[in-house]
């Protein structure tokens, strides 16, 4: 989700529209800037950071088509530099 639009596409817009703000939107930038990195998707990036954080045991992702399962496969073999977690983890502070 990056816009209002986008929020009405979908029954879950409702449930995210409070994280388009500022904030949201540098860690889209950030999710955008290290996707291109990795020639991968925002969302692959974002389990990724998540499987690499310290004190996380396992993120909770849910699928509703086979490719988002495949996502989550490419999330589990990414390997993220210490600049991409830096930039991710500086977005989110």
């Amino acid at each position: 989700y990056r816009s209002q639009e986008d929020l009405a596409k979908s029954r879950r817009g409702r449930a995210v529209e409070k994280y388009l703000n500022p904030r949201g939107e540098a860690i889209l930038k950030a999710l955008d800037e290290v996707s291109a990195r990795h020639a991968a998707k925002p969302a692959d990036i974002a389990l990724a950071w998540l499987i690499a954080r310290e004190g996380v045991t396992a993120p909770i992702a849910s699928a509703t088509s086979p490719a988002h399962v495949e996502g989550f496969a490419k999330s589990a073999e990414l390997r993220l530099s210490a600049e991409d977690t830096a930039a991710l983890d500086a977005a989110s502070a």
